[in-house]
């Protein structure tokens, strides 16, 4: 079947997931996590947030890990690409998860709206809490880093995007 693409690119009739990024950040055995306040409910999950207009992929994964976490970190490869449909309100996310090293830490930085602050948890500690995250990327994300998965940076391509 033959799908017809509406000439305005605005149109409602066209699936978009929403497009995400996420940073994997480890330190001694631990990662770095946000406690954040979603409808009322403190969740964990990686630095993480929505890729905004004219933002490169990578731009967006640094800019979410400094405003909800206060952690400067260097992009060191790509763990993967996950797509997710959370049933409760039937959105569809389509994550852009990077592994990072942490740079510098600015503790004065005020960290965006809903979150509670930034921790550093084991990945044992991060599964006992499993009925708390967010959703299930983040346990997932960690096991890819654990297991190694790592692309490199220059598979994502950014044509138009400033540099």
């Amino acid at each position: 079947m033959k799908r017809t693409i509406p000439d305005n690119p605005e149109s409602d009739s066209i699936w978009r997931p929403d497009v995400t990024v996420a940073c994997v950040v480890p330190r001694n055995d631990t990662f770095l996590l946000v406690e954040e306040n979603i409808h009322q409910t403190l969740v964990l999950n990686q630095p993480a947030g929505h890729l905004e207009p004219d933002e490169t992929l990578s731009d967006a994964a640094r800019r979410e890990t400094i405003e909800e976490t206060g952690w400067d970190v260097s992009l060191d490869a790509l763990i993967g690409v996950y797509q997710w449909t959370n049933l409760d309100n039937k959105r569809h996310f389509l994550r852009f998860t990077f592994a990072a090293t942490p740079v510098r830490h600015y503790p004065q930085r005020h960290l965006d709206d809903g979150i509670v602050r930034a921790l550093w948890l084991s990945r044992d500690e991060i599964a006992a809490d499993r009925s708390r995250l967010r959703s299930p990327m983040v346990l997932r994300c960690i096991d890819d880093w654990i297991a190694g998965k790592r692309q490199p940076l220059d598979v994502l391509h950014y044509l138009n995007a400033h540099p």
